[in-house]
């Protein structure tokens, strides 16, 4: 077996394991696009009110936000089989990818986060401030432009750079229904080599890096999105990955 961690066995198994981190970084991109899509369209059945559509998105966000990744993972990876081939007489386990399922469920997942967190970054702007666009003669599509939506971003930015940190952490569970991430490789390496510390450490040091990078990336947006950065607020300024 040899000795339990070794710096050889540490940097022989990086060009193993980094190649893999696209297939994470994939699913991190089209869960943020599509799940920024989906939320825009929950918050427009919020703010609208529409019958039906308003009392299931309620449903669905409490659902996504009221259970563990690895359940919803799991009824996807399971469960969408077993209610959509009875339908179409097709056996989407056999034809889909596993990474499918993964892109299917983080997509869900951050639709319902996020749309909470964009519907309190709208209701948080005074509706004074539509009524003062319109008064001076702004259309709704040029006031909300012009006027809500640069403060909605600021509003929601820091909190979508959290949720996007734990998105990135969170897909590391997708090793669990097959998809061949970077954890996933540490796994196949640590079964085939009997020695599995020096891969999870790897993998430890690249989440603890990404997360870092883009903990620091909205820090520094929101910093320079603050209006208030010029004044003196009598403390020093915060640092991105420490809240006091």
């Amino acid at each position: 077996m040899g000795k339990l961690f070794e710096w050889s066995r540490f940097f022989e198994n990086i060009p193993k394991i980094l190649p893999y981190l696209t297939v994470t970084f994939s699913i991190v991109f089209y869960a943020t696009i599509f799940g920024v899509l989906l939320a825009v369209f929950i918050v427009l059945i919020q703010i609208k009110k529409i019958r039906v559509l308003y009392q299931i998105s309620k449903v669905y966000i409490s659902f996504m936000r009221g259970t563990p990744m690895l359940v919803q993972l799991m009824l996807i990876y399971y469960g969408l089989p077993a209610i959509i081939d009875p339908l179409l007489g097709t056996s989407i386990n056999r034809d889909w990818s596993a990474v499918v399922f993964a892109y299917v469920t983080f997509i869900l997942n951050q639709g319902a986060f996020l749309s909470v967190i964009f519907y309190s970054a709208v209701t948080s702007i005074p509706y004074g401030q539509t009524e003062a666009g319109l008064s001076v003669g702004l259309t709704h599509y040029q006031t909300f432009i012009r006027i809500i939506l640069p403060q909605m971003i600021r509003v929601a930015l820091p909190p979508f750079g959290s949720d996007l940190v734990g998105l990135f952490q969170g897909s590391s569970l997708v090793f669990l229904i097959g998809v061949t991430d970077i954890m996933g490789r540490a796994k196949t390496i640590g079964s085939a080599t009997k020695h599995v510390l020096e891969a999870y450490v790897f993998d430890v040091i690249i989440y603890i890096i990404i997360s870092l990078a883009v903990r620091l990336l909205f820090w520094y947006l929101n910093k320079r999105l603050d209006y208030t950065n010029g004044r003196k607020t009598g403390g020093k300024e915060g640092i991105p990955w420490i809240s006091t």
